[in-house]
């Protein structure tokens, strides 16, 4: 998959919690409401977060250099993490923090009620930013849907090797969550009077940003350590050598992404007995051409050859892995 469709979500998402964010602040100004504030903060965060993102793609184009010769393609990977970070600090610490803040000031007596027309901003914000973030969620979703294929969404988040829209989902999820949290929080507290419900709200929109952030470090921090392909790419790979001519078995096979879009391949390959160095030669650039045609994504080959010997380790032919999370 190319990046378009992620930078589409990351888009539509940036612009989307831009605009709530300001709604949420000046709401929060009006009002007081700690959901208010948490959720500002939040949305600040996850702007903040969709400009990683576009900032981690654009570094990832750059061109191979002597100091990287493999290229930059991990950049993304980088940002993503990046995020996970930015979320949980700035998000997740923050709103927790806000909670308990806020729980301390009601103990103490210093929250004044509001009771004028201003009660009513904050649930009139909430609802048209969980409008606006179901839109946003909504793009991510149909995104999600061109590449995911017959896999459940929590699978995707697991396997993708592209971080953008994986991200973006649990985002715009942990984000819509949040609205209802706050929406409830703050309706509680106009309906009953009791300010602690505010305070309970801004802490469990902390507890799930802190949720979503460590879901989203670990799912990229395998991507950072360097995942094999997939088990269908792994399978494409091994079909395009083994119908290579003069390429007797492969020996052994390891796959690595240098980046969501970019997948090095190194092979050792049997060749038959008493053949020239020409020969080997032109079967080595066959496979290459044949793997490449095979996956597109395969631009880092290396093939050793080798006169295939029964105490090779592994003797079997490699079957690709069984598919697993990150």
């Amino acid at each position: 998959m190319s990046s378009e469709g992620g930078n589409k979500a990351v888009v539509a998402a940036l612009l989307a919690n831009t605009g709530i964010a300001i709604t949420k602040f000046v709401a929060f100004f009006l009002t007081g409401f700690s959901s208010m504030l948490a959720e500002a903060i939040h949305s600040v965060a996850d702007s903040g977060n969709q400009g990683l993102l576009l900032l981690g793609g654009k570094k990832s184009q750059k061109d191979a250099t002597e100091e990287h010769p493999f290229g930059y393609g991990r950049e993304r990977y980088i940002y993503a993490f990046i995020v996970s970070i930015v979320l949980f600090s700035v998000g997740g610490l923050f709103a927790l923090y806000e909670a308990w803040h806020k729980y301390h000031e009601i103990h103490a007596g210093h929250v004044d009620p509001v009771d004028d027309w201003r009660r009513f901003v904050p649930v009139a914000v909430l609802v048209v930013a969980i409008v606006l973030e179901g839109l946003s969620f909504r793009t991510a979703i149909a995104e999600t849907n061109k590449i995911r294929g017959q896999a459940s969404f929590a699978t995707f988040v697991r396997r993708a090797k592209q971080p953008e829209l994986p991200v973006i989902l649990l985002e715009d999820l942990a984000a819509l969550l949040g609205l209802v949290f706050a929406l409830v929080g703050v309706g509680l507290s106009l309906i009953t009077g009791n300010e602690y419900w505010d305070a309970a709200g801004t802490a469990l929109i902390g507890l799930l940003l802190v949720v979503v952030a460590v879901v989203l470090a670990v799912e990229t921090k395998s991507l950072l350590l360097g995942e094999s392909a997939s088990a269908g790419v792994q399978k494409r790979i091994v079909g395009a050598l083994e119908s290579t001519p003069g390429v007797e078995r492969i020996i052994h096979m390891k796959t690595m992404h240098l980046g969501p879009e970019e997948l090095l391949v190194a092979a050792k390959i049997g060749v038959p007995p008493g053949v020239t160095s020409e020969q080997v030669a032109a079967s080595i650039d066959a496979a290459e051409v044949a793997i490449r045609g095979a996956e597109a994504s395969a631009q880092v080959i290396y093939l050793e050859p080798d006169i295939y010997r029964e105490d090779h380790v592994p003797a079997e032919r490699p079957e690709p892995p069984a598919p697993a999370g990150h």
